[in-house]
């Protein structure tokens, strides 16, 4: 029994880590329609930043913080100077984003070396919980809290704020938000770089849990391809669904038919695409 509590634990709190990554990724493709090939290079370099400020003693609320605002101004910088001279080519900007990912990628090993980077969780959640007799990693809850957190702070974003309504009215119809007055560059900026953080956070949170380590923004930009497709692009609540129940089926999979673990993580994916394009709660407009 421990063994499926464990793993439920476990599905859950990479649910959230790739609700972090996916969310970012479905409102830039929702908005700017590009798949945005460096959000699994900005996933490891939160984690690279987030362990290089945890080694220096710092917490983990600084190591998040600094690592945000860094692989923000990053994705802002990347969408301001190479994305926006590609507009309108879209072939282009793919990739650009993949040969962008791949420097991502050298200069990280150039900088952090080749070898894995541990990062410690902090010293409170270190210690198992005991709950109903089972024992749960503390910092597992933690990761899945988070991601609740920032899951209503996203919502709150987009149904309650002026920037919200923007963008939700550029992913529904940009040339109709164009003719009403949204300033589309700006928005392209502070989405991309909004992406970016989000990318950002789930690196560092997700740091204690998978390290830091040459290859991470591969093993991760998959599985946010497979959320975003399953949920719907554009959709904060088909990417919320979709990330737990990829958490699920990947970390079940590993588990229990490792052998087939990848075919059963794409399954739901090419049934989706089969016969739901649009995903499970997406409407694709391609205008």
């Amino acid at each position: 029994m421990q063994f499926w509590v464990i793993q439920t634990l476990n599905s859950l709190a990479l649910g959230g880590l790739l609700f972090m990554l996916s969310s970012g990724f479905a409102l830039i493709f929702g908005l700017m329609r590009i798949a945005n090939l460096t959000h699994g290079a900005m996933f490891m370099i939160g984690a690279y930043i987030g362990a290089q400020v945890l080694q220096a003693g710092y917490g983990l609320f600084v190591a998040a913080i600094v690592a945000m605002l860094s692989v923000a101004v990053l994705g802002g910088l990347i969408e301001r100077f190479i994305l926006r001279a590609l507009t309108g080519n879209s072939q282009g900007q793919v990739l650009a984003t993949l040969g962008l990912s791949f420097i991502a990628a050298d200069a990280c090993l150039m900088i952090w070396g080749g070898d894995p980077i541990p990062i410690a969780a902090p010293v409170m959640f270190q210690s198992p919980l005991t709950l109903f007799g089972f024992t749960f990693p503390t910092y597992r809850l933690v990761v899945l809290g988070i991601s609740f957190i920032m899951g209503l702070a996203l919502y709150l974003l987009m149904e309650r704020t002026r920037l919200g309504a923007m963008i939700r009215a550029g992913v529904d119809d940009m040339q109709m938000a164009r003719a009403v007055g949204i300033p589309a560059s700006l928005l392209f900026t502070i989405v991309f770089s909004l992406g970016a953080l989000l990318a950002g956070l789930g690196g560092t949170v997700g740091g204690p849990m998978l390290n830091a380590y040459p290859g991470l923004d591969a093993d991760m930009l998959p599985l946010a391809l497979i959320v975003v497709i399953l949920g719907g692009v554009g959709s904060l609540i088909g990417t919320f669904i979709a990330s737990f129940i990829i958490g699920f089926v990947y970390t079940f999979g590993i588990a229990l038919v490792p052998d087939l673990a990848y075919v059963i993580l794409f399954l739901p994916m090419v049934l989706v695409i089969a016969f739901r394009p649009s995903g499970l709660f997406g409407t694709v407009k391609t205008s």
